[in-house]
């Protein structure tokens, strides 16, 4: 069976991840797409003519679709496939590209149907380091704005980010939130001190299209199977960070972030002031969908005032292939503040000096 029209893009976008992975610090999931581009066949099995003819955008910033292979192949590992566990990490580096492909293979053709399944899904994330990003930004607000802070996330996922002040942040030569937190968190600090105030949350609600329950074990499963298998440290903190949230009993409503958000600001929250939130997350809306997401906070905004105000607090990619903008803007006003720039998944952080 001839390779199908749109191979040749989806094998560019598994080169493309594998570089990505490269420099975020995957090794192995790089190798993995690598081989992936290369050797994935249309005629071997319906794994690789699903993939292989892809009939949306099979970039990362589209479908993602290396990510969902990489991450469906991780799923049956925590499950216990043996077999392509004893290719996987931290097994790999005894491990040839040759044995490893053919573990791969393996896999697809003795677990066909779930495969299949999970590429149907887009991968979900919960990078829980992105909430030393927002601890960052809240510690700017609390200088401007002593008022406690009602959080709204869009793209929550399982909610750990919500939860951003029970965890121990070490920005630099200041700790934040909860000293005696089983979760400590400590990004490369790169500028000026964050500003040394206390985090005050005294609410917080989070949507997404797919909510993931950090009590149930498929959902657990399933987050953790897109952190990549190398990175052991990421996969320790998220499981970590589950467990918090399954005491804290965090809950994340099933909504489109828009229409979330226009019934979340309808109405103000006198002495208190409302921070939306989103990490690595807007982006994935549609053009039109963040166009109506941005008017439904400007006009919030425009209605907000010194005892009701307004935050958008964001971490998103801006086009700069070095990380990604943290910015602040605040309303009454709708001054937008710069707060620096973050790694992705916020293994530094380089801080603007603001607050």
């Amino acid at each position: 069976m001839s390779d199908p029209p749109s191979s040749d893009r989806v094998r560019r976008s598994f080169l493309r991840q594998a570089e990505a992975c490269a420099r975020l610090g995957s090794p192995f999931t790089a190798r993995l797409c690598r081989l992936a581009a290369e050797r994935l066949d249309a005629g071997a099995a319906p794994v690789d003519a699903m993939l292989l003819g892809w009939s949306g955008d099979p970039t990362a910033g589209g479908d993602a679709v290396a990510l969902r292979f990489a991450g469906a192949l991780h799923a049956l590992v925590l499950a216990g496939d043996a077999a392509l566990s004893a290719a996987w990490p931290p097994h790999h580096d005894a491990t040839d590209d040759g044995r490893l492909w053919q573990a791969v293979r393996t896999a697809i053709r003795r677990h066909e149907a779930a495969l299949l399944s999970t590429l149907e899904s887009p991968p979900q994330t919960n990078e829980v380091r992105r909430s030393s990003a927002l601890a960052a930004g809240l510690l700017v607000l609390a200088r401007q704005v002593p008022l406690p802070v009602v959080l709204s996330e869009v793209g929550a996922s399982a909610g750990l980010n919500l939860l951003v002040d029970r965890y121990r942040h070490v920005l630099g030569d200041l700790v934040a939130g909860d000293p005696a937190s089983p979760l400590d968190l400590a990004p490369e600090w790169r500028g000026p001190p964050a500003p040394a105030v206390v985090l005050r949350i005294a609410g917080r609600a989070g949507c997404d299209l797919r909510p993931a329950d950090s009590n149930d074990p498929g959902d657990r499963r399933r987050l953790l199977s897109y952190v990549w298998p190398d990175q052991a440290d990421r996969l320790a903190r998220t499981r970590t960070a589950l467990s918090i949230a399954a005491a804290e009993g965090v809950a994340v409503e099933r909504a489109d972030a828009v229409d979330w958000l226009a019934d979340r600001l309808a109405v103000p929250m006198p002495g208190r002031v409302h921070v939306v939130a989103h990490t690595i997350a807007w982006q994935y809306l549609p053009t039109d969908r963040q166009s109506a997401g941005d008017r439904i906070i400007a006009d919030a905004g425009a209605r907000a005032t010194s005892d009701a105000p307004l935050a958008r607090l964001a971490m998103e990619h801006d086009g700069d292939p070095d990380g990604a903008a943290l910015t602040l803007d605040l309303w009454p006003g709708g001054n937008r503040l710069a707060l620096g720039r973050v790694d992705f998944h916020t293994r530094w952080i380089d801080w603007a000096g603001v607050g």
